[in-house]
């Protein structure tokens, strides 16, 4: 970066994120905090407002705004672009606010701009969710996050007979594989949890404020580390062993290698979650090992048998279950 970028992205970091020590532009930069009190001091020369204050750093005198920016054809394509997904995927509210940045947007960008972000459009499409979002609950999320305030949920967690009441403290919405999710402080787990969105029956924002902690982080250094569950491993057949790498679940770990072929090994954080992945690849694939999971999968694919099957097929398929060492796929023995 050359060192008139580097004044103007000094410039916007103290615009954007108000008071910033040396060594933080520094850090950001990937300068001397020398070179920052240059260039401050050059930003200062120039007529820029900046003001030091021991033990706090630089900010930008109050009342002080850069002029409008020029956009380059692709910088004013991207932003059209995020603009347009992220209308697709959030509440009414904030759909209405990327419409206007998009119309204000249009309004001030030149001819020739205009046709490059038209070409992006054409050249890069961001399909809207097939999923309807509860608007209304989002809205009243993204306030309750704004405002510190305690959530009641009625939350229906993943196989459990019935809902149950959790009170949390949210912290961030979070949109993963097109689903929204809280991210909070559950009072009944006493730890950080994601909540989906359709798996909660009711929602009421209360009165109670809390003040963000460390016990809030949702980071993954946060999380217990999936290397500390079981592993299972799994064969698959050559033939789909490719795509079996491009769809990988997410306590996938490693794949190792044996004299007959790869063996992909998985945490064993959520069985229910692995099994039914496991099951979407038939006959393909084959556990190896724990001897739990094989025998919990032969009994799971025998059930499947038993519940398409012609009524002659029965005392066959019994005789299968009934086998300790059953295999789904024979390919490997």
């Amino acid at each position: 970066m050359n060192r008139t970028d580097r004044l103007l992205g000094i410039l916007l970091e103290l615009q954007a994120r108000g008071g910033l020590r040396a060594e933080d532009l520094a850090r950001r930069f990937e300068v001397s905090v020398r070179t920052v009190y240059r260039d401050v001091q050059a930003l200062s020369e120039t007529g820029v407002p900046v003001v030091a204050t021991p033990g706090k750093g630089y900010r930008l005198i109050e009342g002080y705004f850069l002029p409008p920016l020029s956009l380059s054809a692709d910088e004013a394509a991207l932003l059209v672009l995020g603009a347009e997904f992220v209308r697709g995927r959030v509440d009414a509210e904030l759909g209405r606010v990327a419409d206007v940045a998009l119309s204000k947007l249009a309004a001030v960008l030149p001819p020739e701009r205009r046709e490059a972000v038209d070409r992006w459009r054409r050249e890069m499409l961001f399909p809207r969710p097939g999923r309807v979002h509860d608007e209304g609950r989002l809205a009243r999320l993204r306030s309750a996050i704004r405002e510190r305030r305690v959530v009641r949920l009625l939350y229906h967690a993943y196989r459990r007979p019935d809902p149950e009441p959790r009170v949390v403290e949210p912290v961030t919405l979070v949109c993963l594989a097109e689903i929204w999710h809280l991210a909070a402080y559950c009072r009944l787990r006493q730890a950080p949890r994601l909540f989906r969105l359709d798996r909660v029956d009711q929602l009421e924002v209360q009165d109670e404020r809390f003040a963000l902690s460390e016990r809030h982080a949702v980071g993954p250094e946060h999380q217990a580390p999936i290397e500390r569950f079981r592993e299972a491993r799994v064969r698959f057949d050559p033939a789909v062993e490719r795509w079996v790498r491009e769809r990988q679940p997410y306590p996938f770990l490693r794949e190792d290698q044996d004299s007959v072929g790869p063996i992909f090994v998985y945490a064993l954080r959520d069985e229910h979650e692995l099994l039914g992945w496991l099951l979407s690849w038939g006959g393909a694939a084959e556990v190896l090992d724990p001897p739990e999971l094989r025998a919990r999968l032969a009994r799971e694919a025998a059930a499947v048998l038993e519940r398409h099957a012609d009524a002659t097929d029965l005392d066959e398929i019994s005789n299968a279950c009934s086998t300790p060492d059953t295999t789904v796929s024979a390919g490997f023995r």
